[in-house]
């Protein structure tokens, strides 16, 4: 009914013919998340999985075997609940989490049938020890990373070589190196160099517990083959795995809706056909994002929230202004001000409209939905104050004039003030509300005369206290003391790019204060 009346409105010349994109929330995505059914489907599939392992293998009693892994998967499910709740809550990510640590342990089982030397040196050393630790901290983050190496270990030690001290050791370690090594990665060698060090810490770990012979020390025995085919293994091994792992991440990145920091970093890629095109189309408004780029990212790493995440988001998050781009400010040349011609409602509608036309152009062309919120959250509900106070300048002259006139008093049109209000939703998240800030800061500082450490300090203070204030950070996350680290990160960032420079004279007045020097000079005696 409602799509008939629109295109009978549209053929009348009434309605605008553009349909505006809007984001999908899919209700059944939104029911898998919390689906209690589909956790204990989840956790019943990995105890199935654990004891198709155990029962598999060579135990001498697997019923034993299987009772300690069992104890070991309740505490694991407990520390997940405990520890880890952002990812106990969501189906998806206890899905990813036990479903890799079992394929590490499938892999791992695997090696030790293809080499048949369960007990045998080359079977242990080719186990790739930082699969699931690798995967798990740079999607999830150090800490689920951690959680995998403890768990992976305990179960690897107890399905193979029946709780073996050695093959627990061995993961322990090659698997907190793997973690410590990938905390925050932001190109795929560090992936690979990660994977190195992993293969050197098994085969140092190898040659400690004399699982890899060295010739020398093995009186009458020589051989070299061995010893080097032991240390390729080890090493190529942990190379191996961390290629792998490089090469799955963005088809678990698709699947499990997860935005690693390296993928932030090729979306913020500046020849991004958006990218290209406001730097073109809308010049400041380019300049003012990638200021606030700049800002935001500064202020994020002081207080450990990620820095990658603000600078993708800040480079989009006006992008809505390419629609109209000469009718904001930074893109204004000379004298003419395309508003002065338009009654502050429209100037606003338009300001305002800018949100709604980022959120379309982020959509058609496929953005990160992180980068859409920030689109959609970065003005919140504040006020365009400026045209909201030329309405009601406007408001007050027609009513003095309409004591002259005899107007009444009901035909002079209402200043409603949610008709200058951003519709929100406000900041939900730390990185959102930076970019908030970021970007009034920034918009404020290009119009301090002379700007001086005091000034930007005051501006900085004033900025941040109003949006405290009006309620605009209540639903982000950000603590006093992290808004009192970014206000001083501001401050910093914006007195090094603002700093006034020392006026050199001209080469015309140094020239002339030269003349006047050598006339005031008293003449040389005679020779």
């Amino acid at each position: 009914m409602f799509g008939s009346s629109r295109k009978k409105l549209v053929r009348q010349g009434l309605a605008c013919t553009k349909v505006r994109r809007k984001p999908a929330h899919k209700e059944w995505m939104r029911r898998f998340e919390v689906n209690p059914w589909i956790k204990a489907a989840i956790f019943g599939a990995f105890v199935l999985g654990l004891a198709v392992l155990i029962f598999s293998g060579e135990h001498p009693d697997p019923a034993k075997y299987f009772l300690i892994g069992l104890l070991v998967f309740v505490t694991a499910v407990a520390q997940l609940w405990i520890n880890h709740p952002e990812t106990f809550e969501k189906n998806s990510r206890v899905g990813l989490v036990f479903g890799v640590i079992l394929f590490h342990l499938v892999v791992a089982k695997l090696v030790t049938i293809v080499t048949g030397q369960d007990n045998g040196p080359i079977g242990v050393l080719l186990i790739p020890y930082a699969l699931a630790p690798l995967v798990l901290s740079v999607l999830l983050g150090k800490n689920n990373g951690i959680y995998a190496v403890i768990y992976v270990s305990l179960w690897s030690a107890i399905l193979f070589r029946g709780i073996d001290a050695f093959l627990l050791v061995m993961s322990l370690i090659s698997g907190f190196i793997s973690v410590f090594l990938t905390i925050q990665v932001r190109r795929r060698s560090r992936l690979l160099r990660a994977g190195f060090y992993v293969g050197l810490a098994t085969w140092i770990l190898a040659l400690s517990f004399g699982i890899i012979t060295i010739p020398w020390l093995q009186l009458g025995v020589m051989d070299w083959t061995l010893f080097m085919k032991q240390s390729v293994a080890a090493i190529l091994t942990g190379v191996v795995t961390a290629m792998i792992v490089s090469g799955a991440l963005p088809m678990l990145e698709g699947i499990f809706r997860i935005t690693t920091d390296m993928s932030w970093l090729e979306m913020a890629d500046r020849n991004h056909p958006l990218l290209l095109r406001l730097s073109l189309e809308a010049p400041g408004t380019w300049h003012h994002s990638d200021v606030v780029a700049d800002l935001a990212e500064a202020a994020a790493n002081k207080i450990e929230a990620n820095g990658t995440i603000c600078r993708a988001c800040a480079y989009f998050h006006d992008i809505g202004k390419l629609v109209k781009p000469n009718y904001f400010s930074e893109n204004i040349v000379g004298d003419e001000n395309p508003h002065d011609d338009l009654a502050p409602t429209m100037s606003a509608l338009i300001i305002i409209a800018h949100v709604k036309e980022g959120v379309d152009l982020a959509l058609k062309y496929g953005l990160n939905q992180r980068i859409i919120d920030v689109i959609q959250q970065h003005h919140g509900t504040s006020l365009v104050a400026y045209f909201y106070q030329r309405a009601l300048q406007q408001q007050r002259d027609a009513r003095e004039g309409g004591k002259i006139m005899n107007i009444r008093e009901e035909d002079i049109p209402e200043v409603r003030e949610e008709s200058f209000r951003y519709s929100g939703p406000k900041p939900q998240f730390k990185e959102c509300g930076i970019i908030s800030l970021a970007d009034a800061v920034e918009s404020a500082s290009r119009s301090l005369d002379k700007p001086t450490p005091q000034k930007i300090e005051q501006l900085v203070s004033s900025i941040i206290s109003k949006r405290i204030a009006e309620g605009q950070l209540d639903e982000c996350d950000l603590t006093l003391k992290e808004l009192k680290v970014i206000a001083e990160t501001f401050r910093f960032t914006l007195q090094n790019m603002l700093h006034t420079r020392i006026k050199y004279p001209k080469d015309e007045e140094r020239a002339e204060q030269e003349s006047k020097r050598l006339r005031n000079l008293p003449p040389a005696s005679a020779a």
